[in-house]
């Protein structure tokens, strides 16, 4: 049970990352760094809640559990 819900956050976390990649590169975001020179926020959110979520479901697949 635990390798099957850390493989559901793995995936999860693949998929946030893809999400704030398809947000940093839509035309509002390089609208707003053409002008600040910073990416969106909202992108940058998506890639740490991915990362995160990604390493929490490696955890969960590696970790053997006694």
């Amino acid at each position: 049970m635990q390798k099957l819900i850390g493989v559901i956050c793995l995936v999860v976390g693949l998929l946030l990352l893809l999400q704030g990649h398809d947000v940093a590169n839509s035309i509002g975001s390089q609208f707003t760094r053409a002008f600040t020179g910073e990416p969106l926020g909202k992108a940058i959110h998506y890639y740490i809640a991915g990362v995160a979520v990604g390493l929490f479901g490696l955890f969960l697949i590696f970790w053997k559990r006694k």
